[in-house]
């Protein structure tokens, strides 16, 4: 078997990643790795900007649709999942195509996870009790406190991120990021990785009208199907958070839909933040189509 590469196109939200990885893919005559934590889920739809029925049908995509919200997916499942398809796909590709913003997903595959130590029950039960009589603000503040460096790259909308890396300061005494070590697993392929890139005020704006064309594609009743179950992990993301408080009377329609593109605008940032910190992204412009292309065969020669 010869050698094996895998095209990343990542990104932060709004910056056009299905679109390039489609084309990518379609002329590498390949198939697309989902490299998204949220379109995993069946029931989230509108909010999570999955491809639609057309750009499923352009390639073959894969860890989309394929969950129901019950079920709890990390992103070690993930890894595991993604190299046992991947070294099937690789079979009959030399190319597969990865697309997504979810960093972490991202480095698993590529890079493998890092060893963190086990949290006694009693601590993982103590945060959750904060959580609950405190609120989301308490974890972010204690984040932000013992661990900046983490607290400037994570999702902090989260709080199933929040309790995990809070788990482990607490356990051990140390930093979340002191366990994240650059040791690198290895692996049958090599990663090619492509951002987009877009200059961050037309990227805002990219991002406020996403969220008025999910609100005019039905957020809202999607949002309201899922309200019974909002205490689900799958369900403490961007979009409908906001409108969950809508639900339970605690901002206007208005308030919680310019809060999630105010939210959706910070996770972008940290996206950035991610992608930026590692030297071996190519950035390009999503209209640089040629250029990528042409980049992906320098690469692979």
């Amino acid at each position: 078997m010869g050698k094996k590469y895998l095209i990343i196109i990542g990104g932060p939200t709004a910056s056009g990643k299905t679109a390039i990885a489609i084309e990518v893919a379609k002329y590498f005559d390949t198939e697309i790795i989902s490299a998204d934590s949220r379109q995993f889920y069946r029931e989230m739809n509108i909010g999570t900007a999955k491809p639609t029925k057309e750009e499923l049908s352009a390639r073959p995509h894969h860890f989309i649709n394929s969950l129901p919200i019950e079920v709890e997916y990390s992103v070690g499942d993930f890894e595991k999942d993604a190299l046992a398809l991947m070294e099937q796909l690789y079979q009959k590709h030399d190319y597969l195509v990865m697309a997504g913003g979810s960093g972490l997903f991202i480095k698993a595959v590529c890079e493998g996870l890092d060893e963190f130590p086990e949290v006694p029950l009693v601590v993982k039960q103590a945060l959750e009790e904060d959580y609950k009589q405190y609120g989301i603000a308490f974890l972010q503040e204690e984040l932000k406190e013992s661990d900046p460096v983490y607290f400037a790259q994570a999702d902090v909308n989260n709080p199933y991120r929040l309790l995990r890396a809070l788990s482990v300061t607490r356990a051990s005494g140390r930093p979340f990021s002191s366990f994240r070590s650059n040791t690198k697993a290895s692996r049958a392929f090599v990663p090619i990785y492509i951002q987009l890139d877009w200059e961050r005020e037309v990227l805002y704006r990219r991002i406020n009208e996403r969220v008025d064309q999910m609100m005019a594609q039905g957020l809202l009743a999607e949002t309201k199907e899922l309200f019974p179950k909002k205490q689900l992990n799958a369900l403490q993301t961007v979009g409908y958070q906001e409108l969950f408080d809508f639900f339970d009377g605690k901002k206007t329609l208005e308030e919680a839909v310019e809060m999630i593109k105010q939210n959706s605008r910070r996770y972008a940032k940290r996206q950035m933040t991610w992608f930026r910190r590692d030297d071996h992204w190519a950035r390009f412009h999503p209209t640089e189509l040629a250029a990528i292309i042409d980049f992906i065969k320098r690469k692979s020669v």
